[in-house]
């Protein structure tokens, strides 16, 4: 067993604040209050002499210019479970251990990415991006992970005797004693140390040590992706709102890639002061996990969109998962193989000019060239699909190019090359047609597809490329 501890000892305050740029929020000084004490503050406030426990009026007295916000912990709850769900990509065996910290079993995935180093760089920028300080710590057992990672990653025996969690009544009994790691902690008499502090406390050092089973429930992730941000600020803009969706579109991304899956779309939705809800869904045309991809195609939703009043929280929403599994590279890989340039291509010029205005062609099952083919929006294209079937090409012998109105030919005007194919359909609708078409030369040397009617003479119809 190899077992990776995550504490994120910001987590009160980035929970709140990620939305933001960091450059915002960072350099000034912020906290968490909770019950009119600081339960949390960010470098800022601690270098202006702020400390997690003074009450609100010492901690203003001391930092004048100090902001604060309340402690949500329905946000901070939501938050973990979401880190979680995005550390499905790496393993499948993450377990919370609230209030601000995750364990997750390694051994499986240390040679899939490339090592323990490689992994560990991983994880960080990952979680870098998401928005989130990370402390990370490596250990045989969970527990033994979480208490170095809450600890700073020292050895277990240097570790203070807070990363425990026990009740502070017995943290100050373990001080007056004169223990302060657990190293001193395990030099005690075992049974005398059970009977003064518990054999709670007992127990976890044993499952620290893998004395005995530390059993963990692995989080199960829901069937619909949910994530919501609060705006430290409103914004009165849409551009504004995309730095923020962009924190949830990479942990859209890492629980799909968990899921092995793609969407064909997500929604995001915009809380505003003192009006409706505004919805902004961004649809696709192919299933997809890339958060780039997703950002891009936000970014020109957004650019159209007007706001009916500011933005006080975002949340991304997205279900219907489709699976989708990492293709295989070649050495030589072309990717004009897949069509995918292609299609994101289409995609945000959807986005940006509107549905409408990009349409496609589908073939019809009519025999009459000008009726053969209709203009569909892109996604009832066939073979639009990641999985659909390729459609049936044209014939050779067709042009692709129509004329919207066959025009008029004098014999002298063309040489026959090869024909006829007689068309004779429409006595159904009125629209009767009794054709012989011929593949021609004109005296420019253009190649033609002309026709032939009983009683009206030549036409030209197509021209070949």
């Amino acid at each position: 067993m190899f077992w990776i501890g995550l504490h994120f000892p910001h987590l009160p305050l980035e929970a709140l604040l990620r939305g933001h740029d960091p450059s915002r929020w960072r350099d000034r000084p912020w906290a968490v209050i909770e019950n009119r004490s600081t339960l949390a503050c960010n470098a800022a406030a601690k270098a202006s002499g702020v400390t997690p426990g003074l009450s609100l009026a010492a901690a203003r007295a001391i930092a004048p210019a100090l902001r604060t916000v309340s402690r949500n912990r329905r946000a901070e709850q939501e938050t973990l479970e979401g880190i979680a769900a995005w550390l499905g990509r790496f393993t499948p065996r993450v377990s919370l251990e609230a209030p601000q910290q995750l364990a997750a079993e390694m051994a499986g995935s240390l040679r899939l990415f490339g090592g323990l180093r490689q992994l560990e760089r991983r994880l960080c920028s990952g979680l870098e991006a998401l928005g989130f300080t990370v402390q990370l710590a490596f250990a045989p057992t969970a527990r033994a992970a979480l208490w170095r990672a809450a600890g700073g990653a020292a050895e277990l025996d240097d570790l203070p005797v807070e990363v425990t969690g026990a009740d502070p009544g017995i943290l100050r009994l373990l001080r007056n004693l004169g223990v302060s790691t657990l190293g001193e902690l395990l030099q005690l008499p075992r049974n005398g140390a059970a009977r003064r502090f518990g054999q709670g406390l007992i127990d976890d050092l044993d499952r620290a040590l893998g004395r005995i089973p530390d059993p963990r429930s692995a989080f199960v992730p829901p069937s619909r992706f949910s994530a919501r941000l609060e705006l430290p600020a409103q914004v009165a803009e849409a551009a504004g709102v995309l730095f923020a969706a962009r924190r949830l579109l990479v942990q859209l991304e890492g629980a799909l890639i968990a899921r092995q899956s793609g969407i064909r779309g997500f929604v995001l939705s915009l809380a505003h002061c003192g009006a409706p809800t505004t919805r902004l869904a961004v649809p696709f045309s192919r299933a997809s996990r890339d958060a780039t991809h997703f950002a891009a195609l936000l970014r020109e939703h957004l650019s159209r969109l007007e706001l009916a009043a500011p933005v006080e929280s975002i949340r991304l929403e997205a279900a219907g998962f489709e699976p989708l599994h990492a293709s295989t590279t070649g050495l030589f890989h072309d990717a004009r193989d897949t069509g995918e340039g292609w299609t994101r291509l289409v995609e945000r010029l959807s986005a940006r000019l509107g549905e409408k205005a990009i349409q496609g062609l589908a073939i019809r099952a009519e025999h009459r060239p000008e009726l053969a083919s209709r203009a569909v929006a892109l996604e009832c294209l066939p073979g639009s699909g990641a999985n659909s079937p390729p459609v049936d090409p044209a014939p050779e012998q067709r042009p692709l190019w129509l004329l919207e109105t066959p025009r008029r030919l004098a014999e002298d005007e063309f040489v026959l090359l090869a024909g006829p194919e007689r068309i004779e359909s429409g006595w159904w609708d009125g629209g009767e047609v009794r054709r012989d078409y011929f593949i021609a030369r004109t005296g420019d040397s253009s190649l033609v597809w002309i026709f032939r009617e009983c009683e009206r003479g030549w036409f030209l119809h197509g021209i070949f490329a």
